[in-house]
């Protein structure tokens, strides 16, 4: 079932199309990628579908409902993390948390419980009474994240919520993140950190220029640039190691050697590290040492914008 589905949604801005015909589709239980360089039309999709810009043609589907004659509806099941910190330095996190789930129309004993689980999930709890002015970075972000969950919405837009923190935040956001997903939310989350989106999420999509260029699984973008994957492995003596048996590993297409090392170019989709590995044990062959070259995120998303995500 589709959380969220885009139709032909396009934006735009007196003659600039800051968005152009892009459709798209978020499936419940995902965690979506959604990636584009500066300027590319990602914030306007995302605001967009937060009804914080109109739409110029197109539709937004939230649980199969158009957001735009369903705004309750969609205000009420969709929470925005913003990269932006949106929150109130002079309330306490207590008093944060309840103000924005109160805009979503929790009162009362459900209000007051929610407000507390939210604290207790982003690991607050015990700073409840405290003030923002007074939190670290890290803290702050993960308040923010309290906000937007403390209504338990069936979409959460987490829009850059690691920027400019300390890697033990980072971490703990992104643990926080997984364990959302693990209890039944929907997740789009935008990184300039492509190694985040690398190991969170289940199937991205890349704008530029206001288009979806590009869609799928990480092993489906890779295979874009490339439909071979080359690992190079030093063993000890290797112009000994009988080589038959490695080109007989399902994926494998050819083994070479290059001195003290093998090289093996396999299909990308294939994995097939562990196997090739066991067989260069049963010939009693010692490896020194692997290497993966193994197509990144990093170099689809050069490859397809000529940009860094960082640009």
């Amino acid at each position: 079932m589709n959380v969220l589905a885009i139709k032909r949604l396009t934006k735009k801005f007196g003659d600039f199309i800051a968005v152009d015909d892009i459709s798209f589709s978020v499936g419940q239980g995902e965690i979506f990628g959604f990636l584009g360089p500066n300027g590319a039309g990602k914030s306007t999709v995302i605001h967009m579908i937060a009804s914080l810009l109109s739409i110029s043609s197109g539709e937004i589907e939230l649980l199969g409902k158009n957001i735009a004659k369903h705004r309750h509806f969609a205000k009420s099941n969709i929470g925005i993390v913003p990269q932006e910190l949106s929150i109130y330095e002079d309330m306490s996190a207590y008093e944060n948390v309840e103000f924005f789930a109160g805009l979503y129309g929790l009162r009362g004993a459900q209000l007051r419980k929610s407000v507390e689980e939210a604290l207790a999930f982003v690991g607050l709890g015990d700073k409840r009474r405290d003030y923002p002015k007074n939190f670290s970075g890290g803290m702050k972000r993960r308040l923010n994240i309290a906000c937007a969950i403390a209504h338990r919405p069936a979409l959460i837009i987490m829009d850059e919520p690691t920027i400019g923190i300390d890697p033990q935040s980072r971490s703990y956001i992104l643990d926080s993140v997984k364990k959302l997903n693990e209890m039944g939310s929907t997740i789009i989350y935008t990184s300039h950190y492509m190694e985040e989106v690398e190991e969170i999420c289940s199937r991205i999509a890349i704008i530029d220029h206001g288009k979806i260029i590009a869609e799928g699984t990480k092993a489906q973008l890779t295979s874009i640039i490339t439909n071979q994957s080359h690992i190079r492995i030093e063993v000890k003596s290797g112009e000994r190691v009988e080589l038959e048996g490695l080109k007989a590993i399902a994926g494998v297409r050819s083994v070479e050697r290059e001195g003290g090392w093998i090289k093996v170019s396999s299909d990308a989709e294939v994995n097939n590290l562990n196997p090739i590995l066991r067989v260069l044990t049963a010939l009693d062959a010692e490896v020194i040492a692997v290497e993966s070259d193994r197509p990144s995120l990093e170099s689809v998303f050069l490859t397809l914008t000529g940009r860094s995500l960082r640009d």
